[in-house]
């Protein structure tokens, strides 16, 4: 399984192999940008890097093994502080801010560095990321900040600047299949299942394989879809009425249906099995690819895009939803 010494990162080689450089040239910055899709392994990533800044070690860092490498693992070192919002997709505060730049302030209690992670800064305020601007300017000499986001053309360009950039994309499909089996003794077929679902981001993977109701659920909806496909309208409308009175379900659905057109549509233009996401539907997509063809199935990815974009305007669910009963092929 790809990862270096005790970093225990699977995959990003390259950005493990810049950290270690740092480390072992001396040349630290004050402030590092990890960026990336969520759950491709930033966090990890961050952890790893705040481990071997830490670690007792005289050899290869981190260790893994001292009280240090141990204390950040568990998420219970004094001197790493890791700052989010309350849940996805909340707002990170300014108050959240000055708590950690008053910590900050303070000299470290164990180590050599006070280490600030902060996830999902994207997520933070206007007057949040100004607060952060001015710890970037004028840092202590001991503290290194590790700023975690989506896309760094989310946040402001002065503190890309002020950062040094790793850019983190997702891993081949099969090397988070191989992490799973290997690191988490995941079955071979959930493995392979998993790995395509979430597009090669190997904390998504494993939060996904951990969830066996998510997976229910997906098995749910996509045999849902099926059987619409052979209904009347008047069956379509009454499963459209139903998932209308939950927002999330429905926001989910059609993100999962558009993922299965795409499917069909690829196996529709002559793609391989590589490229598909739910592989453990590749018969009936195969039969669905034959009978729809490629306008018809372009037709419904393009329909069930529009659909989730007009939900997440705030359009009328029910309406929406309808719509897309509409759009779906007719028996």
């Amino acid at each position: 399984m790809p990862h270096t010494d005790h970093w225990g990162v699977v995959g990003h080689e390259q950005a493990v192999r810049a950290l270690q450089h740092v480390l072992a040239s001396g040349s630290l910055a004050h402030a590092y940008l990890f960026s990336g899709p969520h759950g491709i392994g930033k966090t990890t990533l961050a952890r790893a890097f705040a481990a071997a800044l830490l670690c007792a070690a005289d050899g290869a860092r981190p260790c893994g093994a001292c009280r240090a490498c141990r204390l950040v693992a568990a998420g219970h070192h004094p001197d790493v502080h890791v700052v989010e919002s309350e849940a996805p997709g909340a707002n990170l505060k300014i108050e959240q801010v000055r708590e950690l730049q008053h910590l900050l302030g303070l000299t470290p209690v164990e180590g050599r560095w006070r280490i600030a992670i902060l996830r999902r800064f994207e997520e933070a305020t206007p007057s949040a990321a100004n607060a952060l601007l001015k710890t970037l300017e004028e840092p202590p000499p001991y503290v290194v900040l590790i700023v975690l986001t989506r896309d760094a053309e989310q946040l402001l360009p002065t503190i890309v600047s002020r950062c040094q950039h790793l850019l983190l994309r997702p891993l081949p499909i099969a090397t988070v299949e191989a992490a799973l089996i290997e690191r988490w003794n995941a079955d071979g077929e959930l493995a392979r299942l998993v790995a395509h679902l979430t597009g090669g981001q190997v904390g998504t993977a494993l939060r996904l394989l951990q969830d066996r109701q998510a997976l229910q659920e997906r098995r749910l909806r996509l045999d849902e879809l099926e059987q619409l496909l052979t209904r009347p309208l008047r069956d379509r409308f009454h499963y459209a009425e139903k998932l209308a009175r939950d927002d999330r379900a429905a926001r989910e659905t059609l993100t999962l249906w558009g993922s299965w057109w795409r499917d069909v549509l690829l196996l529709a233009a002559g793609a391989s099995r590589a490229q598909l996401v739910n592989v453990d539907r590749e018969a009936t997509l195969r039969r669905h690819a034959l009978r729809f063809g490629v306008a018809q199935s372009a037709a419904m990815v393009a329909a069930l895009r529009a659909a989730s974009e007009r939900l997440k305007r705030n359009a009328h669910p029910r309406l929406t939803l309808d719509v897309v009963m509409l759009d779906l092929p007719r028996p």
